[in-house]
């Protein structure tokens, strides 16, 4: 199975994917919780089924817009509603309105969160990305240093994980918009698992690689990285179903509080299992053969009789 021989038709894949995620998220943003920007979280249980659309028309009354105010069921009669921050006038005003549609509710959580709690999340978690990019680096160039050029795993490695943040950033641009998704905490959360996964199965791919290399030293080298593609490509997928079935079951029926979470998580998962089988290893024949001296060349004119 010759699957490196088709390594520019597979950074084209991942490219199509890439390009409209960053092309959304250059226009729309990201849509953010009040985890970014501060604001209101209640959620209440009620006697009766509650319809989401006389919510936001009571918010609405209140001076509240839809673009403003998050409503999701848990159940028939326990509601979510994230909101800018309520003064207390209008959350007095608001519950009295609930109350009388659907009955007296019990207020099972009533939390306010101010921005910099959000930002200060996001910095930690930049950081931690650095200094996760970092040591992978240093980790796989001590790790494979009896072969050649040892650094340039490691920056694929690395190159493969930005790949698969930007398909996970670029996809919830895109979910946000049409499905109006906010990029909350678990948004977060979710990205930074997606790296771990990515440079996790990027490395089984290339312990392989560092093995046959080692075995097969007269061999091209092309030859050498897609025999250990082929090698590992059982078990990563195998791998990868498993986490992806799990997910798919959770996301299915794991109820709406975890449901973009587990769908974006999904995304990551799928995605980090195609940059490292696809991606990654493809990237290391590009760099071995210098191939990019050949990609603006003209092709030699032939000769006419």
């Amino acid at each position: 199975m010759k699957i490196i021989q088709f390594r520019y038709w597979l950074f084209g894949l991942s490219l199509l994917v890439i390009i409209p995620g960053m092309v959304a998220l250059a226009l729309w943003g990201l849509p953010l919780s009040i985890d970014y920007v501060g604001g209101s979280l209640l959620e209440l249980q009620f006697p009766q089924p509650v319809d989401t659309a006389t919510v936001r028309a009571i918010y609405q009354a209140h001076g509240y817009s839809d673009a403003d105010t998050t409503v999701q069921l848990s159940g028939s009669n326990v509601v979510d509603i994230r909101s800018l921050q309520l003064a207390a006038a209008d959350k007095t005003a608001i519950l009295a309105d609930l109350t009388k549609d659907f009955g007296t509710p019990t207020t099972l959580s009533d939390e306010s969160v101010g921005p910099l709690v959000g930002q200060e999340v996001t910095r930690a978690a930049a950081l931690a990305i650095a200094a996760a990019a970092v040591g992978i680096l240093i980790y796989i160039a001590l790790a494979f240093r009896k072969v050649d050029h040892p650094f340039r795993y490691g920056l694929c490695a690395i190159i493969a994980m930005v790949h698969d943040i930007l398909v996970v950033v670029g996809m919830s641009a895109i979910l946000g918009k049409l499905l109006g998704w906010e990029a909350d905490a678990l948004t977060l959360t979710a990205l930074l698992t997606v790296a771990g996964f990515s440079v996790h199965d990027t490395i089984v791919v290339f312990d392989r690689i560092r093995e046959n290399a080692l075995i097969y030293r007269k061999e091209a080298y092309e030859t050498v990285v897609n025999h250990s593609v082929v090698q590992t490509l059982d078990r990563s997928i195998n791998t990868q179903l498993t986490v992806m079935m799990t997910l798919l079951a959770l996301a299915l029926f794991g109820g709406v509080t975890i449901h973009h979470f587990v769908v974006i998580l999904l995304i990551g998962v799928f995605s980090g299992t195609y940059s490292s089988i696809f991606n990654a290893a493809a990237l290391l024949v590009v760099w071995e053969n210098r191939e990019w001296h050949t990609w603006f060349k003209r092709k030699p004119a032939t000769a006419t009789a």
